[in-house]
């Protein structure tokens, strides 16, 4: 399926060139360097780099707005790409699996709990994926002549996002090229960002806190000190008899 006129690499004529090398990529070096200096900042400028970093972004968006459709907000390709949210379910229910066997799984004790732990997750889910596929990879098409090579450097600046975790890192830099592999056949982000959530929550709940740092990453993971053996709202489940 070939991209719209505003997101499409085949266009290459002079003026295209110029685009090319022109505003997408002061966009994306700003962009990307707030969201890297917001990560290794510590507190209280982070809040204000924070600030900084999602009033650029908000702004770029806004100003190269393409429309709906090209940054993956749309009906068509939804069905499509739902394969992504089937293969990460499955992946979901063998890491609990396992987790469940050797006793690491942790689940907050009430609805309330799930609620609280992961419904500002799966919320921030979907910023990530229209981050990596809106904004990361738009801006890379236009940049790069190949889709294949944006896609390739989309997921790698989003998992450099993630370092140093070396457990966050190579999930997402896997997870980022298959993601942007899918946008750019399908172009909806839906099922990507239901996906993501999905995983991320994995992650969260089969990985033992300590081991993945609590999915800190920059500063934060450096930084990280392991709290007590049973986090206030999260309880391992207990084994079987």
């Amino acid at each position: 399926m070939s991209l719209p006129v505003n997101v499409s690499p085949a266009v290459d004529t002079r003026s295209s060139s110029k685009i090319r090398g022109g505003r997408p990529l002061l966009e994306l070096l700003i962009g990307y360097g707030l969201i890297l200096a917001t990560i290794w900042t510590p507190r209280p400028y982070q809040q204000w780099l924070y600030m900084t970093a999602a009033a650029w972004i908000a702004g770029t968006s806004v100003v190269s707005f393409p429309g709906w459709d090209a940054v993956g907000f749309r009906r068509g390709g939804f069905f499509a790409s739902m394969w992504v949210v089937l293969a990460a379910a499955m992946l979901s229910a063998v890491a609990v699996t396992v987790a469940v066997q050797l006793h690491t799984l942790r689940q907050p004790i009430s609805a309330r709990g799930w609620l609280m732990t992961f419904g500002g997750y799966a919320v921030w889910s979907c910023v990530q994926q229209f981050l990596l596929q809106g904004y990361f990879l738009f801006r890379m098409v236009r940049i790069l002549p190949r889709r294949e090579w944006a896609a390739v450097a989309a997921a790698a600046i989003f998992a450099a996002a993630h370092l140093p975790n070396p457990i966050l890192t190579p999930v997402t830099l896997i997870w980022g090229m298959v993601a942007c592999f899918v946008f750019l056949r399908c172009r909806n982000v839906f099922p990507l960002a239901i996906a993501h959530a999905l995983l991320g929550i994995t992650v969260a709940i089969t990985i033992p806190g300590p081991v993945v740092r609590n999915m800190r990453v920059g500063l934060g993971y450096l930084r990280y000190h392991a709290p007590q053996p049973h986090p206030p709202g999260l309880e391992p489940v207990p084994p079987r008899q």
